[in-house]
């Protein structure tokens, strides 16, 4: 159902969408491509689970990583941006975080770093504590998430 209505608000106002995905490894593109038509839309995901990809693919800087971390809003924002940069899209949201098992003192597990940038906007950056929910559940729930911020940005026009 919020995968229709954001791919409806987007072709009503002519936005691409993008995504830059870690922690969900693709789910996020997953769902809103799952839905027919959805290419007139839907411009391109990346998947950018090592900090490396997210460097080579995204332009997420050397000492943002090592200064904050991959799960940080730091990170988000430039995973974010890389992802409008380097796409046709409008819209661009990502995710970074630690689905678990594991995490630690500093970045426990379930906790998701999303950016949404929109263009001609201020990036958007959010931390969620989703808990330890269990690996498959902070996944979908990150991508419900970040999908709940893509349908929130369209429905604030404009878009443009």
């Amino acid at each position: 159902m919020i995968c229709q209505q954001i791919l409806d608000l987007a072709r009503r106002s002519s936005c691409r969408i993008a995504t830059a995905e870690s922690c969900t490894a693709g789910m996020i593109s997953a769902a809103l491509t799952d839905l027919p038509g959805s290419s007139d839309v839907f411009d391109r995901g990346f998947v950018t689970y090592s900090n490396a990809a997210k460097q080579e693919m995204l332009g997420v800087q050397a000492s943002t990583l090592a200064a904050h971390g991959a799960v940080s809003e730091q990170v988000a924002a430039e995973m974010a941006l890389g992802a409008l940069g380097h796409s046709a899209a409008k819209i661009a949201v990502a995710v970074t975080g630690i689905a678990g098992p594991g995490g630690s003192e500093f970045k426990p597990e379930g906790r998701v770093c999303f950016g949404l940038a929109v263009t001609g906007r201020p990036v958007l950056l959010e931390t969620v504590e989703f808990g330890p929910l269990g690996r498959d559940r902070v996944r979908a729930a990150t991508r419900d998430h970040a999908l709940a911020l893509i349908l929130s940005a369209l429905a604030d026009p404009p878009v443009i």
